[in-house]
């Protein structure tokens, strides 16, 4: 029993923190912004560790299951560790582009940084990498259409049609991840796996997570996510008083919500890349990004609806050129089933492309 508790010390962390959060909130807002700050950075720094033990738990779950549903759990663990701190930040004072913000953030952070990150450094260890084109292709433009119909389409609907039209987009994103999820895990789930010699199917992960019971992983992940919430609601009020009239980047928020969600991912990433399993990062990377936007969009649009209230989904100029770089650039490296460090470079260049475009407010 104590072991176990040991092993899931980070859901204590997080529960203590949780505690100690609602317990002194109203204090820390009367006492300045630096205090604000330091709290919800140290809440940002919990629900990170929380994520990480939801991420692992996950991992247990797709050991158990293998690819492609494993890397498919992976990431819609990720994507509800978003969803959720969206829709309760949302709920506060915070900013109408915080959801297309976040979801820009988190294709640029996946794609760009996760994956061109794990590209450079397995490239530099291995030279080329190999992996199944198939999936990036399948990728790659799901997320080009799933992006230009929720976030540059909007650009053009009238104000009055808004209803209409995000109504439209909950079923545009439905039906394409219904026919997606058919695919990964049916007749053509051969697109998003590949063969390796026998020398390399041992599991970066590990074999020790495989032991694990896959109740415990379910209810680890669902206590994970309530704690998550929890902690994910003051961090919001103290995050956003805290920035209020302090000249940080109009997206810093944005940014904060997507790098917790990715940061699990980062991890297992680079560990795959490590190992030579680029199919893994592929998967983790680009199959983030479409979940991200494909699940994410309905679902804050269905609270649009419900609320009464839209948000600002069409993409900013420099924002629509970012992705369509992006998403080229990904079209042209991801197009004959080998990765090398060239091309995760020109990835991470974009990523830091991105961050120097944030810290100057674009």
């Amino acid at each position: 029993m104590l072991s176990s508790l040991l092993k899931e010390r980070f859901l204590l962390i997080g529960l203590a923190a949780a505690v100690a959060a609602y317990s002194t909130e109203h204090a820390l807002m009367e006492a300045g912004r630096l205090p604000m700050l330091v709290a919800a950075f140290a809440i940002v720094a919990a629900i990170v560790l929380v994520s990480t033990r939801i991420a692992h738990h996950a991992e247990v779950l797709a050991a158990k299951v293998g690819d492609p549903y494993g890397t498919m759990i992976l990431t819609l663990s990720a994507v509800l560790v978003e969803v959720v701190i969206l829709a309760i930040m949302m709920r506060g004072e915070t900013s109408p582009t915080l959801v297309r913000d976040t979801i820009y953030a988190a294709v640029m952070l996946d794609i760009n940084g996760i994956l061109g990150l794990a590209a450079l450094l397995g490239g530099i260890r291995h030279g080329e990498q190999p992996y199944n084109d198939d999936s990036g292709k399948t990728y790659g433009v799901m997320i080009l259409t799933a992006m230009g119909i929720s976030m540059v389409v909007p650009e053009f609907v009238p104000r009055q049609s808004w209803h209409l039209y995000s109504a439209f987009t909950i079923g545009a994103m439905i039906s394409l991840y219904a026919l997606f999820l058919r695919m990964q895990v049916g007749v053509h789930s051969y697109f998003f796996s590949y063969t390796y010699p026998r020398g390399e199917r041992k599991d970066p992960a590990g074999d020790p997570a495989e032991e694990e019971p896959a109740a415990l992983a379910i209810a680890v992940i669902v206590v994970g996510v309530v704690l998550i919430g929890a902690l994910a609601e003051v961090m919001s009020v103290l995050l956003t008083a805290g920035l209020k009239g302090s000249g940080a980047p109009p997206a810093l928020m944005a940014v904060v919500v997507a790098a917790i969600s990715a940061a699990p991912e980062i991890l297992t990433a680079l560990r795959a890349a490590l190992a030579n399993r680029m199919q893994s990062v592929v998967n983790i990377a680009m199959g983030a990004s479409l979940s991200t936007v494909i699940l994410t969009v309905p679902v804050m649009e269905a609270i649009a609806l419900y609320t009464g209230q839209p948000f600002v989904m069409a993409m900013s100029p420099t924002q629509t050129v970012m992705v369509a770089i992006t998403l080229i650039a990904a079209a042209i490296n991801l197009n004959d089933g080998e990765t090398n460090a060239i091309e995760g470079m020109t990835h991470f260049i974009l990523f830091a492309t991105f961050l120097m475009l944030t810290a100057i407010g674009l």
